[in-house]
């Protein structure tokens, strides 16, 4: 018997309902509220509590996040393929220490609860040193090492080795150092995260200097892209989603505290390229009305994030086409129709008038994608997250 059709596309679907209900001679009051509880709906389905504030295109978001973006989806947010991401969100988080050279210090407390954290990489970059002496006492290599700080203040004693490696002191790059076991203690328990110090030692004329390397700060305006990073692989907790109620039997729904005053007042959320019209088509002869039956097929649903006002912070993309399934599916059902065996057999009983109550099968998806959103929260980190059954890629009759 086939699956019910996943609730978030179904949300999508409902929401198409807005443009037919624009044509109806609604009052302001009613049709507001719909528009209201649509925008808030569709927040629940992208897992958007609180409408983070709009930072672009003041702000940009990390190369790598960018770069990771583009690895695992095309330019319209579709996946390429399963399995590039680890986990379903990916989360970065800017250092927040300025002053310090050597402290780096992350804020992860926009996680949220029930997430499961898969891996954390400390990614910082290591700038190249001006002068170095090429004389025969000179070791063109330094011993970089990464602490876990067990105590605040401006000159911790107690900390914790995470890693070490040697590195050459004429190149510069990225580094990134594995650090799951320590944020994942971070996550059980906030108060334990006091960041990371690093340390490197370099060998001159057998005199050990320290900190002769140094690494991106975020306060040189030329550095912004070489901020230090951390970067978490996380799996959501997403409960399943209710269905979507186009309109709002709650009286305490507030318009003015959901997406109603960011979209533009008769804007279209969705823009579908059948128009909807509320005229009943008139009675034709039998024959051709056959004729004129279109058979089940895709047609565009396009979401626009601009139109909805959430272009201030959605990085990419600006909106995708989620498709959806509209047509007939006569008997009898043809391969192209992609029917599963019970809609067959369901076609034939109602056919044969076998039952009263059985109706034709229905023209659903039945293969669906995921959708990658790259957007900033509301402490303008950047965040990288899988939205699974978003795209409708092929319908058929279920």
């Amino acid at each position: 018997m086939a699956a019910r059709p996943p609730c978030l596309w179904l949300c999508l679907a409902g929401l198409l309902s807005l443009r037919a209900a624009s044509a109806l001679p609604l009052a302001p009051g009613p049709r507001d509220e719909v528009q209201a509880a649509a925008l808030q709906r569709l927040r629940e389905v992208f897992d958007i509590e609180e409408l983070p504030p709009d930072v672009l295109p003041r702000k940009k978001p990390p190369q790598f996040m960018v770069d990771l973006f583009n690895k695992v989806s095309d330019a319209s947010g579709i996946t390429r393929a399963p399995g590039l991401l680890q986990g379903d969100v990916v989360r970065s988080f800017e250092d927040r220490v300025h002053a310090d050279q050597h402290h780096f210090y992350f804020d992860i407390s926009t996680m949220e609860k029930g997430e499961q954290m898969l891996k954390a990489e400390f990614r910082v970059f290591k700038l190249k040193m001006a002068r170095v002496s090429r004389r025969s006492g000179v070791k063109h290599f330094c011993k970089v090492e990464v602490y876990e700080l067990l105590e605040s203040g401006s000159k911790p004693q107690k900390k914790h080795l995470i890693a070490s490696r040697l590195l050459s002191l004429y190149t510069e790059g990225w580094e990134v150092f594995s650090v799951t076991q320590t944020v994942s203690k971070w996550v059980g328990n906030s108060s334990s995260n006091r960041g990371f110090l690093i340390t490197t030692t370099h060998t001159f004329n057998n005199r050990i200097e320290h900190n002769l390397v140094k690494f991106a700060k975020s306060q040189h305006t030329l550095q912004q892209s070489r901020n230090a990073l951390l970067i978490l692989f996380t799996k959501s907790n997403k409960r399943k989603s209710p269905s979507f109620v186009p309109f709002s039997t709650k009286s305490e729904i507030n318009p003015a505290k959901t997406d109603a005053s960011h979209a533009p007042h008769g804007a279209n959320v969705m823009e579908s390229s059948s128009a909807s019209t509320g005229r009943r088509p008139r009675a034709a002869p039998v024959a051709s009305a056959k004729s004129q039956i279109t058979a089940c097929h895709r047609r565009e649903l396009y979401v626009d994030f601009r139109a909805i006002g959430w272009s201030g912070w959605i990085i990419y993309p600006s909106g995708y086409n989620a498709f959806h399934c509209r047509g007939s599916c006569p008997f009898p059902l043809g391969e192209s129709l992609n029917a599963t065996n019970h809609a067959t057999v369901q076609s034939i009983v109602h056919t044969l008038k076998l039952s009263q109550d059985v109706s034709t099968p229905c023209c659903v998806p039945d293969e669906l994608k995921s959708l990658n959103l790259l957007y900033f929260d509301d402490k303008e980190n950047v965040v990288l997250k899988n939205y699974k059954d978003m795209v409708a890629t092929r319908c058929g009759c279920h």
